[in-house]
């Protein structure tokens, strides 16, 4: 079986090594434009079908420019790549978010942003009222969020606090979805910092491009900045951090991913990997100082609305997410967890616990033989762990997929620092 394997994957390989970069460029742009029409005629999701229809022909577009660029002197030229790269931000992201936020504003908000969007500017109304953002009810021993008029699901906000302040333009204006549409906001900082993130990033400038291709321009960022995905801007502080932990400016990296871990948990696993690696030689113990930032940041963003309702805090952050609040959420992807979970319902606790205490042993075993960690073997560990929990959990999305896929790419990247 293992050499059937290797005959198939080192042909491709070495078929996909000895292409020129625009010529990659344009297969992977093909394939994007393949997937995005896919997206337009199969998804349920009226923002991301929308997204599918507006940008599989820019895709189409780019990959056509680059197979003709390819036969050509231009063959080797990352010039040619970048406007290309800049032109389909334009395409696929920018042009869809400005179409489905001015359908947003003109048809009630119904139908054109993922119900995220609107939970994360509902948060924020609330906190600019000087109300919790988190509720939750209680009957027969079950959690249960009601707003009138929404989904159960909807009702829920499953962040910490800090990830309101992308609802806060549109609670301060009070202008009712538009230019305040907290996408825009998302999408903004996400390519702010991940911009910043990749001008100070020591790597080869060929290996930055496709970094950028994967956070700004393929289906994996340009789906989710232009539908709503609040993942996109946890990356960008992600990647950040790493870049500054390469660069030894340990305060700007703890600062980075303590932003991060105060809107969103999955985060934590990047601020823990960072940890890890911050106990090696090469930082000479720099890492209490990371501690304590992403400590002070975490306690002051977090704790207040977790003592002023312990409880509605806990079932909105950690129940609901993790599928253990018997409410159907649409994160409920097809994955083994949430298939083996529907089978049979004590799988929902088994497996997380199992994989936990399995994957911790495999994992101590890992770091007795590849101690200290480098930058690249933590991103490489991160990457399989969250795609293993990815699998295990009983509701998750498959949008989750960016996370493991970013991760590899950055340690590939980091493996050659200059």
């Amino acid at each position: 079986m293992q050499l059937s394997t290797e005959r198939v994957i080192r042909p491709v390989t070495s078929w996909w090594v000895s292409l020129s970069p625009v010529v990659s460029d344009g297969f992977l742009y093909f394939g994007a434009g393949a997937f995005a029409l896919l997206i337009g005629l199969t998804s349920n999701e009226p923002a991301q079908c929308h997204w599918g229809y507006i940008s599989f022909a820019s895709y189409f577009a780019a990959s056509l420019f680059l197979f003709v660029g390819g036969r050509t002197q231009m063959a080797s030229s990352f010039s040619l790549r970048k406007i290309v790269l800049i032109l389909l931000v334009l395409g696929v992201v920018v042009v869809p978010l400005g179409l489905e936020t001015h359908w947003r504003q003109n048809n009630g908000g119904h139908g054109y942003a993922q119900p995220e969007v609107s939970v994360i500017e509902r948060s924020a109304n609330n906190v600019v009222k000087g109300t919790d953002p988190y509720t939750t009810d209680v009957k027969n021993g079950k959690v249960l969020n009601s707003i009138k008029g929404l989904p159960t699901y909807e009702s829920f906000f499953p962040y910490f606090p800090l990830m309101s302040v992308f609802g806060l333009p549109d609670a301060i204006t009070h202008r009712g979805f538009g230019l305040t549409d907290a996408r825009i906001v998302m999408s903004v900082l996400t390519i702010a910092i991940g911009l910043l993130a990749l001008r100070l990033f020591r790597t080869k400038k060929e290996k930055k491009i496709r970094l950028a291709q994967v956070l700004f321009a393929l289906p994996t960022g340009a789906l989710f900045l232009a539908t709503g995905g609040d993942d996109m801007p946890i990356l960008a502080l992600m990647l950040l951090s790493l870049v500054a932990l390469q660069r030894k400016q340990i305060y700007v990296s703890a600062v980075s991913i303590g932003i991060a871990s105060a809107m969103k948990l999955t985060a934590w696993p990047m601020a823990l990997g960072s940890l890890l690696a911050l106990r090696g030689e090469a930082f000479k113990g720099k890492w209490k100082q990371f501690v304590i930032v992403v400590c002070a940041i975490v306690t002051v963003a977090i704790v207040p609305f977790a003592l002023k309702a312990p409880h509605a805090f806990f079932a909105n952050v950690f129940e609901f997410p993790l599928g253990l609040s018997h409410v159907t959420s649409p994160a409920a992807s097809a994955l083994p967890g949430h298939i083996l979970a529907s089978w049979w319902h004590p799988f929902k606790h088994i497996l997380p616990a199992g994989t936990l205490l399995i994957g911790g042993y495999f994992m101590a075993k890992y770091f007795k033989t590849h101690w200290p960690l480098t930058l690249a073997k933590m991103l490489s560990l991160l990457s399989v762990c969250f795609f293993v929990l990815m699998c295990v959990s009983s509701a998750t999305r498959f949008g989750y997929i960016i996370y493991p896929i970013n991760f590899a790419l950055w340690s590939w990247a980091t493996r050659e620092m200059i």
